[in-house]
């Protein structure tokens, strides 16, 4: 079988994106970075800057400033110097210029009110041109009742509801972070439905109904039983989206199954503030009839 050079070169650069992933609290050298591509060291910088669209000195600084976005929105306890020092700035001082250099707030301004739909227009769409495997299974998933809070409208501000999400289970102690499963309910793909009529449902298993008369809107709702092919994205929530249509466009029409009257969900098993962005498991739910 002759082997897909572009194939090839896809997956050396996947190594290099999963190095810089796994080591974004470390010194990260152009030389360490081409080796684990096997590519000269004379010509990475280019051959990297024009496969990602950046600089990979520019990209190394674009992930931690995105990992500590996410912490400054969602770890309110940790300090700024810290998330600053793990980012790789000596100093709160250059941390807060290159934070609002991207995103136009100093990172205490992004933690009292996280402007999310800016954040996205201004965090850069870098040509990764990932793609993994695809080791699917059919499971028979149980009935799931569930604490659900409806987003609507435009997909980038989909934070901003699972923040008031969190601060429900927070104070009500009723569907646990720790010990309840958190699912997504994806009624429509965000890359075709206009934001006016883009929907999502944030939830919670729980164990008993709750009261509905909260004033954060959560409501009960129930995932119901049925096969699911199943289908787990390793890293990046930012590439759920594109793992999720492939399970549209190639698995389905090879395999053959019919689709069950409920959307495509997800299962957390993790999240970005907790974990480094490429330990993040979420299981993608496919209802099949």
């Amino acid at each position: 079988m002759p082997v897909n050079k572009t194939e090839v070169y896809h997956q050396r650069f996947n190594k290099v994106f999963d190095y810089i992933d796994q080591h974004l609290d470390d010194p990260l050298l152009l030389e360490q970075l081409s080796e684990v591509a096997h590519f000269s060291p004379y010509h990475f910088h280019r051959q990297f800057t024009g496969y990602c669209g950046v600089a990979p000195g520019r990209y190394i600084q674009l992930m931690r400033l995105k990992r500590a976005s996410y912490r400054l929105a969602f770890n309110p306890s940790e300090k700024i110097i810290d998330i600053a020092l793990d980012a790789g700035f000596q100093h709160a001082e250059s941390f807060s210029r290159a934070f609002k250099q991207i995103f136009a707030m100093t990172p205490s301004e992004f933690r009292q009110q996280p402007a999310w739909v800016s954040w996205h227009q201004r965090m850069p769409q870098l040509q990764t041109k990932r793609r993994e495997t695809m080791p699917v299974t059919i499971i028979n998933f149980p009935a799931t009742q569930v604490a659900m809070l409806s987003h609507y409208g435009q997909p980038e501000r989909i934070m901003e509801t699972a923040a008031r999400f969190i601060t429900w289970r927070k104070t009500t102690g009723l569907s646990p972070i720790v010990s309840s499963q958190t699912f997504g309910i994806a009624h429509h793909d965000p890359a075709s439905t206009p934001a006016e009529i883009f929907s999502f449902d944030i939830c919670g298993s729980i164990t008993a109904p709750i009261p509905e008369d909260n004033a954060f809107g959560v409501v009960n709702a129930l995932i119901p039983a049925g096969r699911c092919a199943l289908l787990r994205h390793h890293g990046s929530h930012d590439a759920i989206a594109a793992s999720a249509r492939r399970l549209y466009s190639d698995w389905l029409p090879a395999n053959g199954e019919e689709l069950r009257d409920f959307p495509l969900f997800f299962h957390y098993q993790n999240f970005i503030h907790d974990v480094p962005e490429h330990q993040l498991i979420t299981d993608i739910y496919l209802p099949l009839k």
